[in-house]
């Protein structure tokens, strides 16, 4: 398969046009849920595309509101590129989307529709999962209060963590978008909301939004004290090393999921990413 067989074509891509402000890409990024926009400017011979403006972008730089500040240079394919080039590049650049560009912006490209492509058997997923895995595994306590396993997930770099109860056996999991549905907006220096902040709260945008896979806290938020165990997935979908790329792809698309511990008996042995995955088309 090729990126244009995957691809959201240039028809269906909301984008932003330079010169342009902060507000008008906080429009889409709000009210149609994306991670990023890409930015088009109009040149002598047509529309050129400029790069992506990311929620990462906005958060990092909140003061600045002019759109050509705020712009990234990312890498970018080209629609006759194959599934296993593309593969090869996100890996190389860890990046989640990929502009399609051939002179001119034609397309996005990004990992759940790799994924997805898998999981159809549209390109090879048949090696097994055991030697995709990672083995280090970012854990955390079922009984800790959830600030402190914000920390752990900040500190660990990590969107997961997998929760350990006193026996040190696999209860469930954690993730930065659980983290994100609780939290809530310090409205003042020092006072709390009564409620989560409305989805057109700027400082919610700002301060509790998942940036791709990423969480981005802010000394905005107030994070709920109850423990881990009270905010987790405790049913677990997992999976074992003899399955293949595919199997733990469906799994992913059919659980809107990014990763899937990996367990030998009942025992947890790794955990197997999205990115990941790519590696099965290498």
């Amino acid at each position: 398969m090729n990126v244009a067989d995957v691809m959201t074509p240039r028809e269906d891509l909301v984008t932003v046009e330079l010169p342009g402000t902060r507000d008008d890409v906080l429009e889409y990024l709000q009210e149609r849920a994306f991670s990023s926009v890409p930015v088009v400017t109009e040149g002598d011979d047509g529309e050129e595309f400029r790069g992506l403006v990311s929620r990462d972008a906005l958060i990092d730089q909140p003061d600045e509101d002019q759109l050509a500040m705020l712009v990234e240079e990312v890498p970018t394919t080209g629609a006759d590129a194959t599934l296993t080039e593309l593969a090869g590049l996100m890996l190389a650049e860890g990046a989640r989307r990929v502009p399609v560009v051939d002179g001119r912006l034609e397309g996005i490209v990004t990992i759940t529709d790799v994924v997805r492509a898998i999981a159809t058997g549209d390109v090879d997923g048949d090696v097994t999962v055991d030697g995709l895995a990672q083995r280090e595994v970012n854990c955390v306590y079922e009984g800790a209060p959830l600030p402190v396993a914000e920390r752990e997930l900040s500190h660990a770099d990590a969107p997961y963590g997998v929760a350990l109860d006193d026996a040190g056996e696999t209860s469930g999991m954690i993730t930065e978008v659980d983290v994100i549905d609780v939290a809530r907006v310090v409205e003042g220096e020092e006072e709390t909301g009564d409620s989560l902040a409305a989805d057109d709260d700027d400082w919610k945008w700002e301060s509790v939004k998942a940036v791709g896979s990423r969480y981005m806290p802010t000394r905005n938020v107030e994070i709920p004290a109850g423990p881990v165990s009270e905010f987790m997935t405790s049913d677990l979908v997992t999976i074992s090393g003899r399955r293949s790329a595919q199997d733990a792809a469906q799994l992913m698309i059919e659980h809107d999921i990014e990763q899937i511990p990996l367990v030998s008996g009942d025992e947890l042995s790794g955990i197997v990413r999205d990115m990941d995955l790519l590696e099965a088309l290498r």
